[in-house]
């Protein structure tokens, strides 16, 4: 009795159709546990197809940088061209203005009305009076002729050449003004006009040039 009993008890026998079931329940579970991680899984490794994928700091820094320096790049080249065409885009009067040495050329040409026809597209040459060239008429003279308004405009009309002449394209000869009579050019030890010397030559301006000179003309 207790043989059968202790053999009962130590050597255990499981109906056969029980250790089958017992097998298919453990395939069944590592095949849910399978299933569950593949779920689970995809939604994080998986990403729509025109999804855009989070980048690192360290995958943005050198874009970042690239950015920066494009930027920089860019600035500086607008800020080159804007100078540029700053530089290029001052006509004769603002030109005479920006030198500094015309300031009593700039006051005639205001009273005898001649800023607008200056400031249009010409081109001119010039032949500029400087201050020093204005501060040799006595000044009892010089305010008499900033009154008269027809003598200053023939005067200072006497002084422009249409065309734009660079030092380097002048000739001695006869040369016709806007004023409406001749000028007489000397290349011989420098370019004289009539008899002022200049000084300066090639004031480069985006509707003609300047050519200081050191005495003021006056027409035959």
């Amino acid at each position: 009795m207790t043989s059968d009993l202790t053999r009962a008890f130590s050597s255990p026998t499981l109906p056969k159709h029980r250790e089958g079931s017992k097998k298919a329940d453990s395939q069944q579970i590592s095949a849910q546990l399978n299933e569950f991680q593949f779920n689970t899984a995809a939604p994080i490794l998986a990403a729509p197809p025109n999804a855009a994928l989070p980048l690192s700091s360290a995958a943005l820094k050198p874009l970042i940088t690239e950015g920066n320096i494009m930027n920089k790049h860019f600035f500086a080249a607008a800020a080159l061209a804007l100078a540029s065409l700053s530089a290029q885009a001052a006509d004769i009067v603002d030109t005479a203005v920006s030198a500094g040495n015309f300031k009593t050329l700039v006051t005639a040409l205001k009273a005898a009305d001649l800023v607008d026809t200056l400031k249009g597209p010409g081109p001119f040459t010039v032949f500029a009076p400087t201050d020093a060239a204005f501060a040799k008429i006595p000044k009892a003279d010089l305010d008499a002729l900033l009154a008269d308004k027809t003598k200053l405009k023939s005067v200072l009309t006497y002084h422009v050449v249409a065309g734009k002449v660079m030092s380097a394209d002048i000739k001695a000869g006869k040369v016709k003004t806007v004023q409406g009579t001749q000028l007489t050019v000397a290349t011989m030890g420098g370019v004289m006009v009539d008899k002022a010397k200049v000084v300066s030559a090639d004031v480069a301006a985006d509707n003609g040039v300047i050519h200081a000179i050191d005495t003021v003309l006056m027409p035959k």
